[in-house]
């Protein structure tokens, strides 16, 4: 392990996009809200029911004698007139917001059959209370279909992902039942057998662990440890890899205390570093810094491997990808989707730069907490041990 001379301190600074909030200006003149909707709808049914009344009256007085048009008889007419043009005055202004009711409401019953192809007309204006609950009706539909989509896809990889080391043990073991193999033969298709079920029990461990992690909001378990004492054991643990290859290893490590769950971090490392060494080819050089600034912690892995295109470096942290569509090398395509996830939690970034033939650089950008966070980690760790 050869360790090179510490690097500049700058480290690159977590692009925090400043969020503004959007000052939307509140239209105190205009009615907006669905409930005034019906309000206004009701006083303008309302208001031309006296209007249409007071006309008719005008008419009726003008056409009938003073002694048959009585105030009374016509107050008693109009009294039974005014629910009834009120009530079709109401059904006939309403019609169009009452449409957009029942389209929702078949396109609703269509989701909950498994449809999430569904679109509805966003007829409304979208500052209205009924214009966003339109805009957000096709947004959740569009996002039930990606899910499904998504679904179905993990479903095929995993599929094949399975199959694969299945069939093959599965070959080979009918090879050795039927006998009349060398014994280098043997023991070359029991390597292939062993191989192929570490594989698959590697496989149902990342799932579990990436199952786990999906369902997880809150860390538990946070301790104070040393950042670079952990990729260091790392390192260690993977020395039969990278020796086997005659790799060389730079490894610039800064003292950084940090506070996490040891264990799920350590998954970081396992992941970034292990594809850092299976992707280089042998007597290759595989780098690893670490920086501490005021904000952040920066870990910067780097190999002179392979490479990767733009198209496999959008992909690479979805579930069960890999950048080799022959599935020639070891793996899985779920230790990056678990990498993305721990970061996750703990507020992190990762960051990939690469090219075909030029290897590839994974930074890892850690936040560090402030005094009054430390505090409250220190006392809940207190309270967790009392």
């Amino acid at each position: 392990m050869k360790r090179t001379s510490p690097g500049s301190d700058s480290a690159p600074r977590e692009n925090r996009p400043n969020r503004k909030k959007e000052n939307r200006p509140r239209h105190h003149k205009q009615l907006k809200s669905l409930r005034s909707t019906v309000i206004l709808l009701i006083f303008l049914s309302m208001l031309l029911t006296s209007v249409i009344s007071i006309c008719m009256y005008l008419i009726l007085s003008l056409i009938f004698p003073p002694l048959f048009f009585s105030p009374l008889l016509a107050l008693t007419a109009f009294l039974l007139a005014c629910p009834i043009i009120g009530t079709i005055l109401s059904a006939f202004l309403s019609r169009g917001i009452f449409n957009s009711f029942k389209e929702m409401i078949r396109a609703t019953e269509k989701i909950a059959k498994g449809n999430f192809k569904v679109h509805i007309e966003e007829t409304m204006d979208q500052t209205t209370d009924f214009g966003i609950l339109q805009h957000s009706f096709n947004h959740m539909a569009e996002e039930l279909n990606s899910i499904e989509m998504f679904r179905n896809d993990f479903i095929n990889n995993f599929s094949h992902e399975f199959k694969t080391p299945m069939v093959s043990i599965q070959g080979f073991a009918r090879q050795l039942q039927a006998g009349g193999l060398t014994e280098e033969e043997q023991k070359e298709y029991i390597d292939i057998i062993v191989t192929e079920s570490d594989r698959l029990v590697k496989m149902s461990s990342n799932i579990l662990i990436l199952s786990n992690l999906e369902n997880q909001q809150i860390v538990s378990h946070k301790t104070e440890f040393y950042l670079d004492e952990q990729i260091r054991k790392v390192l260690v643990m993977m020395e039969k890899q990278w020796s086997s290859k005659d790799l060389e290893l730079n490894i610039d490590l800064d003292e950084v205390k940090y506070c996490f769950n040891e264990d799920m971090l350590s998954q970081v490392w396992i992941n970034l570093l292990g594809n850092a060494i299976k992707f280089t080819p042998r007597c290759g050089t595989v780098s690893c810094t670490l920086r501490q600034t005021a904000e952040h912690v920066t870990v910067t892995i780097s190999d002179t491997g392979v490479g990767m295109s733009q198209e496999v470096m959008r992909h690479i942290f979805e579930k069960f990808y890999q950048g080799d569509p022959s599935h020639s090398s070891a793996g899985n395509g779920i230790g990056l989707t678990i990498v993305r996830r721990i970061l996750e939690l703990c507020g992190g970034q990762i960051q990939v730069d690469s090219q075909p033939g030029m290897g590839s650089t994974f930074t890892v950008i850690l936040p560090l907490m402030s005094q009054d966070e430390e505090q409250g980690e220190a006392y809940a760790r207190e309270e967790g041990n009392g």
